[in-house]
């Protein structure tokens, strides 16, 4: 029997003829995902312009075709069996400057390139995001948010404080440029977790600051995130794995379930962070969802908190045996 999410073969031929410059066959998704995991793409696109990048989308929609949009493939865990339709892998990364405005098209990473782009022009409200792995249209799709200024760390900042516009594909295939209001804004939160508009541009509206005080930030930024999170170049991850529980701190819930360094397959739970899970030797995204499974069981019995993922799960997953809750601790 075929797979409903297959395209099938008459949509196959529709899809190569309309986008065969930029597509390829069966491209492994693992080394396009900050946890370096996850099973082939059916279909692979890396469009270069916010153009190309519609044209991937509407011909996706116009052919029925399951699509995902990539990019620096962070808070994201991709099944094994990979993704049976086509992914996006949004390539598009044009940035430019006039006065206090930045703009920059959706596929562009945020760090290094944006935030360097307006440091160098002594402009001031993306220093903060230094050092979070993703792209422009990610950002804007999360509200990207860091605890900053130093050393304070007193206040949560969001992106979405600084976007003047952005312009939009939306779900039924329109352009349309909107303003921060249209995002309806939250913590980890914007109106695209529900509406399948794809962001394509955005504009920020920065300020003047000199230079050197922009670095000092993105020093001090770097240094404390270093200090809490494992650095994903050894340790890769996803990020955070569970959503914030307010006032209380998913990561301090499953430290206090003497969590921190649990192993399972090639997975485990950070010994810096214990809402972060780290790929250290070959993991499966099964490997993952059962450590996710075993440290919800664990803190509910624990502490009566029943913790929700944070991070997006793409694809076809295989089964996944459930961890045996008498399990030794491995450290």
């Amino acid at each position: 029997m075929r797979d409903p999410n297959q395209p099938t073969p008459i949509q196959q031929r529709a899809l190569t003829k309309r986008l065969g410059d930029i597509l390829t066959r069966n491209v492994p998704l693992a080394p396009h995902t900050s946890f370096g995991i996850g099973g082939p793409a059916n279909f692979f696109a890396e469009p270069q312009t916010p153009e190309a990048l519609a044209q991937c989308v509407r011909v996706a929609r116009e052919l029925g075709v399951d699509y995902f949009v990539l990019g620096k493939g962070a808070n994201i865990l991709i099944g094994d069996r990979g993704f049976d339709g086509l992914v996006i892998a949004n390539r598009a990364n044009e940035i430019s400057v006039r006065g206090t405005t930045l703009s920059a098209a959706s596929g562009a990473a945020v760090y290094p390139d944006v935030i360097e782009a307006a440091v160098e022009r002594g402009l001031s409200g993306l220093e903060h995001y230094v050092g979070i792995p993703s792209t422009i249209g990610g950002a804007l799709w999360q509200n990207l948010h860091f605890l900053s200024p130093a050393p304070e760390r007193d206040r949560t900042l969001y992106i979405g404080e600084i976007l003047q516009s952005a312009a939009l594909l939306t779900a039924d295939n329109q352009r349309l440029i909107v303003g921060p209001d249209y995002f309806e804004f939250g913590y980890d939160h914007s109106i695209l977790h529900r509406r399948d508009d794809i962001v394509l541009n955005a504009c920020f509206e920065l300020e003047p600051a000199p230079a050197h005080s922009l670095t000092r930030i993105m020093e001090q930024n770097l240094a404390w995130r270093a200090a809490r999170h494992p650095p994903l170049d050894s340790q890769p991850s996803a990020g955070s794995i569970f959503q914030k529980i307010e006032g209380i701190g998913a990561g301090r819930l499953i430290d206090e379930c003497n969590l921190k360094g649990f192993t399972h397959g090639g997975a485990a739970i950070s010994e810096r962070h214990a809402n972060i899970l780290i790929n250290h030797d070959g993991a499966t995204a099964a490997d993952v969802c059962a450590l996710i499974m075993h440290i919800q069981q664990t803190v509910y019995s624990h502490t009566g908190y029943w913790l929700e993922p944070e991070i997006s799960l793409v694809g076809s997953f295989a089964p996944v045996k459930r961890i045996d809750p008498n399990a030794v601790n491995a450290r």
